[in-house]
């Protein structure tokens, strides 16, 4: 990576050092995967009552489930530079630190999958957050410092820059 790259270095930068959306039209469709995080750090009985579905809003991992696959399926709405991408495949899953009895955080992991001209990075970081955002919010009434951290891409396939795993 370049420390300081020039407009003309950068894909979505023009030349007058303008933002724009890059063309993508000359490029080949290819299946294209992409897997993400956010970790939700919380209190070990907040953990036991969102595993046991016993939170006062209820089903937490329901409801934070179906908000990361809404938000990964809207990527191109909300990050103005995102292409609208066909995706064909989406999963939220939860991890609660191996399943450990004083377990305290929550793993939230996004995996897309596409057959498309660019990558599905964004949409899985987005579904992601948004799942681990959602879960936030089913919490708050019983921690209210719970933090969200890690948000990352932990792999990616396809395309012509090819697999990448974190």
């Amino acid at each position: 990576m370049t420390e300081n790259p020039t407009p003309a270095s950068l894909s979505h930068v023009r030349a007058d050092g303008s933002a724009h959306m890059v063309d993508v039209s000359a490029k080949a469709e290819t299946i294209r995967e992409a897997t993400a995080q956010a970790v939700l750090h919380t209190t070990a009985e907040v953990v036991g009552l969102i595993t046991a579905g016993g939170l006062p809003k209820g089903d937490a991992l329901a409801v934070a489930r179906v908000a990361g696959i809404m938000a990964a399926k809207q990527t191109s709405s909300l990050i103005p530079l995102c292409h609208p991408l066909p995706l064909s495949k989406i999963t939220i899953d939860f991890d609660t630190a191996d399943h450990a009895a004083a377990a305290t955080t929550v793993t939230i992991t996004c995996a897309v999958k596409t057959t498309a001209v660019t990558g599905v990075e964004m949409e899985a970081l987005t579904g992601a957050s948004l799942a681990a955002l959602a879960l936030y919010d089913m919490i708050k009434a019983v921690d209210k410092r719970a933090v969200i951290t890690d948000t990352r891409v932990l792999a990616k396939s396809g395309g012509k820059s090819g697999d990448w795993t974190a």
